[in-house]
């Protein structure tokens, strides 16, 4: 269904506007919309600040930012410390960013919160800096923030240094810094240094006073001084655990429900006794039965604690309670399959349980999955499993291992090792944890085999991992798997995604026996690095070897012909898939015609191919010849795109970006405005670019403006100096690509902070000079971006391979492979 003009956003309204009403409009938008005062969205900052909507409060502030205007310190450190609240560390960066951009002074108050942020971010490298550049600004709070950033990261002794310099320069330490440096000294090797703090605690009279200096001490002596032996068991512990709890009795104190629950499952661990039912009688007299908490412990304990098995007196906690969470919908369902008394009534207790309003959570998915295991039946693990998989966990460890436990119980080997293939391909974008999984799974008789490592190296590949490539490849080289096929194939995906293409074609040259795989991968990857001579020639060859091509095949000749403007060689292929090979073209072979025409400045054409394609031209191909537009700033075809898209997907970001972009390329302010208005009430949100590169088997990531790694200093320091070094060269920042209405001056800064000048500068600073440094970036590369990496190749006489959401770029002696055509 077409959906009507009326219906559209106002943004999409916008496309219908005659050229010579540009200017009408600029003025009813005046005076028929409320402004975006400085006034106003300060008012609507504060709003999602209060309301604790941190996400909306972003938006603001990118707005606020984009008309040049920036928000009170006051207000900077309400927001930061709402992201630190709610644990949102990632926004809580990019409030820096804006601070950083803001030019604002920042006070003492504003500076602790960073390197509280950072100190939580496990950054604590960012937080030391914060703390050095402060100079006069620093106090009491600043020192202590520190030093629990150090404690918390466990470098204790930095912590202890701090603490000692902190002294030194005669600060008195408050219950916060106390409970810090206490904290660094709960090791052996620090609780004779503790002992000393603890005669000062003393003295200042804060162990009296304050319950967390206290808690800090009782963790530092346990830790320290009684477990001295790593083989003291759980048995042991929980025998003091209840020692502890009859002290605190005998001294008075009365136990609230999280020492209840504690004490609870410490007498679960001594097993069968008559402790539990003790406790369970203290618990129903201060009326605490139906606590979640309580009652959790309770169910637990009386499953662990049933010599017959029984899970009759956990039942019972669990049906006496009146409001129930995924807490204790778990724990009585794992009481069940944990005593093996009835694996049926846990699966049943789960449908109950998602027909309310209590969803399960990973340990509730992994629980019921061992009830299935329990009971040989793979197919209703199945069933299960794909609920799972609905609701997003199917990328949790624990969840897949249940799974594949479950069909290694059943004795389906074959099924386990799929399992273990689909695991380890959801959960490719961590690596580490991918290998590790591969590794502990190998350990229980489950084989690594070539789907396992096809799945590894697809995930090196998505993230350009190359050294988890490089090991990947040992692995398989190291069983003899390098003769398989499927995984010959994905070694040169992995390859030539990661930016290696002689190693890519290495391994192509080794396979005896190549498939219709082999080539494809093989054209695909000489095609998006722009060697579009050597992907043609692959694909004679490939014709000439008599393996019959399929339509992947000739989405990459297509796409090698669109990345140097090979028009007439594009339309031969074209025709020929159809003519000689009867392979009906798809939308993403019309999408490389368009691209192809369109990139070569031919934009009627391409509107005209589009026009007459046998099909209604999806969202992809619009996409493209809108990019296309903005490219060549052809402002009336563009819009007419933007409306196509926008007429089948109202709430599709990117035709707002595009076009967004369009009319900042040819100065239409208002409108760019208008647009941003829109996508925000929309709640449309833009991709943020970011770039990243892998340097000692870790992937390092950078977005625009960044500041949180850290080497911040360093890399700052190094694009300065490179950015001064290529100037002399003769680079001149094109600040017409910047899309933001501000002073020339600032234009230039904000192109010096894109997310791949850092990486190269952060590379430059981690790679030896006889490695390429390896760029990756999501986004297309800005032409500015582009320009300086050719002159930053020739400055310092490094290659440097950057591949963006299009293709690759190698840049080598001040020239890119694709001669400036991309």
């Amino acid at each position: 269904m077409v959906i009507g003009l009326s219906s559209l956003p106002h943004a999409a309204k916008l496309l219908t506007l005659p050229n010579n009403c540009s200017s009408r409009h600029k003025h009813s938008s005046s005076t028929l919309k409320p402004p975006n005062t400085f006034s106003s969205l300060k008012h609507r900052l504060n709003h999602h600040i209060n309301g604790g909507q941190l996400r909306e409060a972003i938006s603001t502030l990118d707005l606020m930012s984009g008309q040049g205007s920036h928000p009170d310190l006051v207000t900077y450190s309400l927001l930061l410390k709402s992201c630190i609240r709610s644990h949102n560390f990632r926004l809580g960066k990019l409030v820096h960013d804006y601070l950083t951009r803001s030019l604002l002074e920042p006070d003492s108050v504003l500076l602790n919160s960073l390197i509280s942020l950072y100190s939580k971010c496990g950054e604590w490298d960012r937080a030391s800096e914060i703390f050095e550049d402060m100079d006069d600004k620093r106090d009491l709070v600043s020192w202590s923030a520190l030093i629990s950033c150090y404690a918390n990261n466990g470098l204790e002794l930095k912590a202890l240094s701090m603490f000692i310099d902190m002294l030194e320069l005669g600060f008195y330490p408050n219950e916060y810094c106390y409970t810090a440096a206490i904290r660094a000294c709960s090791n052996r090797g620090y609780v004779s240094f503790g002992e000393i703090i603890f005669g000062s605690v003393i003295k200042t009279g804060f162990l009296e006073s304050d319950v967390c200096v206290g808690c800090a001490l009782i963790d530092m002596f346990i830790k320290g001084r009684l477990i001295l032996s790593p083989h003291i068991s759980t048995i042991g512990l929980s025998k003091r655990a209840i020692d502890l709890f009859l002290d605190m009795l005998v001294c008075g104190y009365v136990p609230d429900r999280f020492t209840l629950s504690g004490a609870v499952s410490a007498s679960a661990e001594l097993g069968p006794s008559s402790l539990g039912q003790q406790l369970h009688s203290w618990i129903i007299k201060k009326d605490l039965t139906l606590d979640v908490c309580v009652g959790c412990s309770l169910i637990d304990m009386y499953a662990k604690c049933a010599s017959d098995g029984s899970v009759t007196s956990s039942r019972k906690v669990f049906d006496r309670m009146l409001d129930h969470n995924v807490m204790s919908w778990t724990a009585i369902i794992s009481a069940y399959v944990q005593s093996g008394a009835d694996n049926w009534e846990a699966i049943e207790l789960f449908c109950d349980m998602i027909q309310g309003p209590v969803k399960p959570n990973h340990f509730t998915f992994s629980s019921i999955l061992k009830a299935c295991a329990n009971l040989l039946n793979p197919s209703a693990g199945e069933h299960l499993y794909s609920y799972a998989v609905k609701m997003g966990f199917a990328s949790v460890n624990c969840v897949g291992n249940s799974l594949i436990s479950m069909y290694t119980q059943c004795g389906d080997t074959e099924n386990a090792r799929k399992a273990l293939t689909l695991c380890l391909r959801r959960i490719c974008s961590n690596l580490e944890e991918a290998f590790d999984l591969s590794h502990e799974l190998e350990d229980t008789g489950i084989e690594a085999d070539a789907f396992t490592f096809a799945s590894l190296l697809s995930g090196a590949s998505s993230i350009g991992a190359i050294g988890k490539g490089d090991q990947i490849h040992a692995r398989v080289l190291k069983l003899d798997l390098k003769s398989n096929l499927h995984i010959s194939n994905a070694l040169i995906s992995m390859y030539s995604r990661c930016g290696d293409i002689d190693a890519a074609f290495k391994v192509f040259n080794e396979i005896r026996d190549r498939n219709v795989i082999s080539w494809t991968s093989m054209v695909t990857g000489f095609a998006k690095h722009g060697f579009a001579a050597r992907a043609l020639e692959t694909f004679c060859r490939m014709s000439e070897a008599g393996v019959r091509p399929n339509e992947i095949t000739y989405i990459a000749v297509l796409s090698a012909c669109s990345h140097v403007g090979l028009i007439s060689e594009g339309w031969k292929h074209f025709d020929s898939m159809t003519r000689d090979h009867g392979i009906v073209p798809r939308m993403e072979h019309y999408a490389c015609m368009v691209d192809l025409l369109g990139r070569s400045g031919h934009l009627d054409e391409a509107m005209d191919f589009i026009n007459s394609m046998p099909f209604k031209a999806g969202v992809l191909i619009l996409r493209t010849f809108l990019g296309a537009c903005r490219v060549h700033r052809n402002r009336d075809l563009g819009m007419q795109a933007a409306k196509m898209i926008l007429e089948q997907d109202p709430n599709d970001p990117a035709a707002y970006v595009l076009l967004s972009n369009l009319y900042a390329s040819v100065g239409q302010w208002d409108d760019v405005a208008d647009i941003r208005k829109s996508m925000q009430e929309m709640n449309l949100i833009k991709e943020a670019g970011c770039s990243w590169m892998e340097v000692d088997n870790k992937v390092h990531r950078f977005y625009v403006a960044d500041t949180a790694h850290p080497r911040a200093v360093e890399i700052y320091r190094e694009l300065d100096q490179l950015v001064l070094e290529i100037k002399e060269l003769g680079y001149v920042p094109d600040t017409d690509l910047v899309l933001h209405e501000v002073e020339e001056e600032h234009k230039e800064h904000y192109l010096f902070q894109h997310s791949e000048k850092i990486a190269v500068a952060f590379g430059l600073i981690s790679t030896g000079r006889s490695k390429p440094i390896r760029v990756f970036k999501n986004l297309r590369v800005c032409g500015d971006c582009h320009t300086a990496m050719k002159y930053m190749s020739m400055a310092r006489g490094r290659e440097i391979v950057l591949r963006d959401s299009n293709r690759f770029h190698h840049f080598k002696d001040g020239a890119c492979s694709c001669n400036d055509y991309w």
